[in-house]
C-alpha cells in the first residue's frame, strides 16, 4: 500500500503541474534610458540666444522666405522641435499673437487640455506662453516668445511617430525640461 500511495500521488503532483492555464501576457514597452540633462549655449542666430541641450542638433530650414526657420532636432527620440523667429514692428504683434492662438487651440479637437504657463523676464524683455496639450495630439508642446515690440519667436515639438500620450510620457516630460531651460535662458539679440 505504501508502494501504491506514492505512486498514486506521484502522478497526481504531475497532473498539476503538467496542467496550466495560458494566461496572455501584456503589451510591453521599451524602457528609455534617459541621458542626465547637459546644455551649451546656442548663438548661431543673431537675433537671440538660449541654452540648448548638448544631446539635439540645430538644423537651419532652407527656402523660408521671412524670418529665420530651424528645427532642433533629438534624434535619439525620434522628436524634432519645429522653430520660427519674425522680426516685427509694435502694430504687427497682435497678428502673430492672433496666428500663434489658432495653431494652438487646432489641437483642442483631440486635446484632453490645454495648460497655458506664462513667463515673464523684465530683465531681459523676454514675455511668452508654453501650452502643454494633454492628450494623443500632435504637438503636445508648444510656446512662444517676444519682448511686445520687434521681436516674435515660436516652436512647436513634433513625435516621427504616432503618439500615445502614455508611451510618450517619459521623453516628453525628459524634452519639457530642455524647452523650460531655453524659455527660462532665453535672451534677444543686441
Amino acid at each position: 500500500m505504501n508502494k501504491s500511495f506514492f505512486c498514486l500521488a506521484f502522478f497526481c503532483l504531475c497532473l498539476l503541474f503538467s496542467c496550466s492555464n495560458q494566461v496572455p501576457k501584456s503589451y510591453g514597452h521599451f524602457r528609455i534610458d534617459l541621458p542626465e540633462h547637459r546644455y551649451e549655449r546656442f548663438t548661431k542666430y543673431p537675433y537671440f540666444s538660449f541654452d540648448l541641450s548638448v544631446y539635439a542638433n540645430v538644423e537651419p530650414v532652407i527656402g523660408a522666405t521671412k524670418g529665420e526657420w530651424f528645427n532642433i532636432h533629438y534624434p535619439a527620440f525620434n522628436a524634432i522641435i519645429y522653430a520660427s523667429y519674425f522680426p516685427i514692428k509694435p502694430d504687427q504683434l497682435n497678428a502673430f499673437l492672433e496666428e500663434n492662438h489658432k495653431l494652438v487651440y487646432r489641437h483642442a479637437v483631440k486635446a484632453n487640455d490645454i495648460i497655458e504657463q506664462r513667463f515673464s523676464n523684465p530683465e531681459n524683455r523676454v514675455y511668452g506662453v508654453l501650452y502643454h496639450i494633454e492628450g494623443n495630439v500632435a504637438s503636445p508642446l508648444q510656446f512662444m516668445l517676444t519682448d511686445s515690440s520687434s521681436h516674435f519667436f515660436r516652436a512647436s515639438l513634433l513625435f516621427n511617430t504616432v503618439v500615445n500620450q502614455d508611451s510618450i510620457a517619459p521623453v516628453l516630460a525628459y524634452i519639457k525640461e530642455d524647452v523650460m531651460r531655453l524659455i527660462e535662458s532665453f535672451e534677444w539679440g543686441k
